[in-house]
C-alpha cells in the first residue's frame, strides 16, 4: 500500500512537471483557449460570460480583459485563493457582488478600467473593502464622478497606485482622498477638472506622483506639494503657475506644464531639486521692454486666493521673482514654441547644470553668448525655427560651448556665425544649420559688385560627425570645404549646383562618409558618370530629385545597404554585372517615379526575389504609349518588344510593299480586259482615220 502511494505521488509529480515545463499548453485547449504560463492565466477576449472555474488553483495572475462578463458574482473567484493580480479591463461589468472577492485577502493588483461601475458603485465600493492587501487600483473609464470616486476610495488605506484616469470627474477637495495616507501615485488624466479646493492633497503625504493632463484647469496658484516628485499638468488652460514662497525644501524633480496658455514664466519653487522643466507650446515671453522701470506698480500682479472664509492676497514682483528664479538641478528646459523674442541678461546663468535646452520655434531675433551663459555644462542646443539674423559671440566666453554636442540653428535668417563660434565648441559632433543663407569657406569669389557674405568655415573640426546644410542656397564648392573633418553624416539636399556634377570636392570626407544627401541637387546627365567607388564607408545615399538617366558607379563597396533614385530620368536597370554587384550589399533601394522602358526591365525579376525594392509596387514603365505596373507586366511583353525593336522604316516597306502590288496587279488585268474598246472609243473622240 505504501508502494502504491509512493508511485501515486511520483506520478503526480511527473505531471505537474510535464505541465510547468510546457507552459500549461497541455490542458490550453481544454480551458477555453487560455494561456497558462508560470502561474499566470491568460483568458482575454475568450467570449467568456463568467469567470472559468478549470484554471489551476493556484494561479497568481488571472487575465480576463475583453469578455462580456457584465456581473462578477459572489465567489466567482473562490476556486483561486492564491490570486495577486487580476485584470478586468473591458468586462461591460456593471456589478461587482459583495462577496466578488471574498477569500482574496492575497490581491494586491485589480484592472477594472473600461467598465461600467457607476450604475452600482456603492455595491462595488462594498466589495473593494474586503481587500486588505489591495496596492494598484485601475478604475479608468467608468463614468465615475468625483463623489462616485470618493465612495470606491473610501476605507482602502492599503493603497499605493490609483488611476482615474477618463472618467467625470470635476472637482477636487479633500473628502476625495480621504484616509489615503500610503498612496504614492495618482492618475486624473482626461478628466473635466476645473477646480482643486485647497487641502485637497493634503492627506496625501506619501505622494510622489501626480497626473493631471488633459483636464481645465485655469490656475495652479499657491502650489505647495512638497512631497511630490513627479508632477503632469500637461494640455490644461493654464495662465498661471505660482509655488508657494514657503521656506520648506521642495521634492519635485519633474515638472511638465506643456501646452498651455501661459503667459509668464512659472514661479517655481525656490529650495527646490528640479531636474525636468517641460514648458513646450504656451505663450510665453519676457515682457520686460514692455514696462516703464520708474513705475513699480506696472511691474506687480496680485491674485486673489478664496479658501473658505478666508481671504489672502498674494503679490508678485513679475521680473525680480519669474525672471531670476534659481534652478541649480535643472537639466532639461523646454521653451519650445511660444513667444520668446529675448532672453534677460542672466536668465540662463541661474541654471549652472543645464544640459539640454530648447528654444525651438519661437520669435527670437538674436542671441548673446556670455559668459557662464549658457552654462558650460550644456551639451544639447536647438534654436531652429526661429527669426536669428545674428548670434553675438561675447569675447572671451570661457568656454561655455566646450561641453555642446548637438547645435541646431536651422530654419532662421543666419547669414554667417561668429568667427570661432564652432572652435570654442570643441566636443560638437552634430551642426544643422538647414535653411539659412549661407556660405562656406573657402568662399568663391566675389562676381561683378556683389559685396562677399561672411562664410561658414567647417575645416579642422575634429569632433564633428553629422553636419545638414539642406537649402542653403550654396554655390558650387570649392576644394577642400571639409578639409580636416571626419564627417560621417553630410546632407547637401536642395542646393542646386552645389557639386556642378562632381564629387571631387567631398574628396575629403569620402573615406569616412556613411549616409549622404543629395537630393534635388541638379545632378543631369550632361555631367561625367558619378562616380562613388572612393567611398567606401557609404551605407546610405539618396540621389532623389535629380535627372540622372544612368546608375553612378560604386567601385565594388559593399557597405551601401539604402539607395534612393527616385524622381530621376532612368530608363534601364544597370548592366548585369553592375546590377549583381550593387545588389549584394543592398538591403533597401526606392526606384520609383522614373521614365523606365518596359522593353529594358529584364532584371526586375531578380530584383523582386531579393526584395530589396521597397517601392516595387510603385514601379512603373512605359510600353507602347502606355504606363504599366513592372508587377503587371503581360506575359506577351516580349513580343511587343521584339516589335519595337524593329526598323521602322523596313516595318513600312513590308507593309505597303503588298497593297502595292495588289494595286499593280488590279491594273493590269483592267487594261487587258478593255484593251479594244478603250482603243475604239480613243480614236473616235480624236477622229482618226484609218489606213485600209
Amino acid at each position: 500500500m505504501e508502494l502504491l502511494s509512493l508511485w501515486l505521488c511520483l506520478g503526480f509529480h511527473l505531471l505537474a512537471l510535464q505541465w510547468r515545463n510546457n507552459g500549461g499548453t497541455a490542458t490550453a485547449a481544454s480551458q477555453g483557449g487560455c494561456k497558462l504560463t508560470d502561474g499566470a492565466a491568460d483568458c482575454r477576449g475568450q467570449g467568456l460570460a463568467s469567470v472559468p472555474s478549470s484554471l489551476p488553483p493556484h494561479s497568481r495572475t488571472l487575465v480576463l480583459d475583453a469578455n462580456p462578463l457584465q456581473t462578477l458574482w459572489n465567489h466567482s473567484l473562490q476556486p483561486y485563493p492564491l490570486l495577486e493580480s487580476l485584470s478586468l479591463h473591458g468586462c461591460h461589468l456593471q456589478r461587482l457582488g459583495r462577496g466578488a472577492f471574498h477569500q482574496q485577502g492575497r490581491l494586491r493588483s485589480l484592472g477594472l478600467a473600461d467598465n461600467r461601475l457607476a450604475q452600482d458603485y456603492r455595491e462595488a465600493a462594498a466589495a473593494l473593502r474586503t481587500l486588505p492587501r489591495l496596492q494598484t487600483l485601475d478604475l479608468a473609464g467608468n463614468s465615475l464622478t468625483e463623489d462616485m470616486a470618493a465612495v470606491l476610495l473610501h476605507n482602502l488605506s492599503s493603497l499605493e497606485a490609483v488611476s482615474l484616469a477618463r472618467n467625470t470627474i470635476m472637482r477636487l477637495d479633500e473628502s476625495v482622498f480621504e484616509g489615503l495616507e500610503h498612496l504614492r501615485e495618482l492618475d486624473l488624466q482626461r478628466n473635466y477638472i476645473f477646480e482643486i479646493e485647497g487641502g485637497a492633497f493634503d492627506g496625501l503625504t506619501e505622494l510622489r506622483r501626480l497626473h493631471l493632463a488633459y483636464n481645465n484647469l485655469p490656475c495652479i496658484v499657491d502650489f505647495r506639494l512638497t512631497q511630490l516628485r513627479f508632477l503632469n499638468v500637461s494640455y490644461n488652460g493654464l495662465e498661471w503657475f505660482l509655488a508657494s514662497r514657503t521656506e520648506a525644501a521642495f521634492e519635485l524633480e519633474t515638472l511638465d506644464l506643456s501646452h498651455n496658455q501661459l503667459l509668464f514664466f512659472p514661479l517655481l519653487p525656490q529650495c527646490g531639486k528640479l531636474r525636468t522643466l517641460l514648458l513646450q507650446d504656451n505663450n510665453m515671453g519676457f515682457y520686460r521692454d514692455l514696462y516703464n522701470t520708474s513705475s513699480p506698480q506696472e511691474m506687480v500682479a496680485q491674485f486673489l486666493l478664496v479658501d473658505g472664509n478666508v481671504t489672502n492676497i498674494t503679490t508678485v514682483h513679475l521680473w525680480e521673482e519669474f525672471a531670476s528664479s534659481s534652478l541649480p538641478d535643472l537639466h532639461l528646459l523646454d521653451l519650445s514654441q511660444n513667444q520668446f523674442q529675448y532672453l534677460p541678461e542672466g536668465f540662463l546663468g541661474k541654471m549652472p547644470s543645464l544640459s539640454r535646452l530648447d528654444l525651438n520655434r519661437n520669435c527670437l531675433m538674436t542671441l548673446h553668448i556670455r559668459e557662464q551663459e549658457p552654462p558650460g555644462a550644456l551639451t544639447e542646443l536647438d534654436l531652429s525655427h526661429n527669426q536669428l539674423s545674428e548670434l553675438h559671440l561675447a569675447p572671451g566666453p570661457g568656454g561655455c560651448l566646450r561641453n555642446l554636442r548637438s547645435f541646431n540653428l536651422s530654419s532662421n535668417q543666419l547669414l554667417g556665425v561668429p568667427p570661432g563660434l564652432f572652435a570654442s565648441a570643441s566636443n560638437l559632433t552634430t551642426v544643422d544649420m538647414s535653411h539659412n543663407r549661407i556660405s562656406l569657406c573657402p568662399s568663391p569669389a566675389p562676381s561683378g559688385r556683389t559685396a562677399p557674405r561672411s562664410c561658414v568655415d567647417f575645416r579642422h573640426m575634429a569632433s564633428l560627425r553629422s553636419l545638414s546644410l539642406e537649402g542653403c542656397g550654396l554655390e558650387a564648392l570649392q576644394d577642400c570645404p571639409f578639409q580636416g573633418t571626419p564627417l560621417t553624416h553630410l546632407d547637401l539636399s536642395g542646393n542646386w549646383g552645389v557639386l556642378n556634377g562632381s564629387v571631387t570636392p567631398l574628396r575629403d570626407v569620402a573615406p569616412t562618409l556613411q549616409v549622404l544627401s543629395l537630393r534635388n541637387v541638379g545632378l543631369s546627365p550632361s555631367f561625367p558618370e558619378l562616380d562613388f567607388s572612393a567611398f567606401g564607408n557609404l551605407r546610405d545615399l539618396d540621389l532623389s530629385g535629380n535627372a540622372l538617366t544612368s546608375f553612378p558607379r560604386f567601385g565594388g563597396s559593399r557597405a551601401l545597404q539604402t539607395l534612393d533614385l527616385r524622381r530621376n530620368l532612368l530608363r534601364a536597370l544597370p548592366q548585369r554585372a553592375v546590377s549583381e554587384q550593387l545588389w549584394r550589399s543592398l538591403r533597401t533601394v526606392y526606384l520609383s517615379q522614373n521614365p523606365y522602358d518596359c522593353c529594358a526591365v529584364e532584371g526586375w525579376g531578380a530584383l523582386q526575389r531579393l526584395q530589396a525594392v521597397a517601392d516595387l509596387a510603385f514601379v512603373t514603365c512605359n510600353l507602347s504609349s502606355k504606363v504599366i505596373r513592372v508587377l503587371e507586366l503581360p506575359g506577351s511583353v516580349s513580343q511587343d518588344c521584339k516589335w519595337e525593336r524593329v526598323d521602322t522604316g523596313l516595318l513600312y516597306l513590308v507593309l505597303i510593299l503588298p497593297s502595292c502590288l495588289t494595286l499593280l496587279v488590279a491594273c493590269t488585268v483592267i487594261f487587258l480586259t478593255f484593251k479594244k474598246p478603250l482603243f475604239l472609243l480613243i480614236k473616235t473622240r480624236c477622229r482618226w482615220s484609218s489606213v485600209y
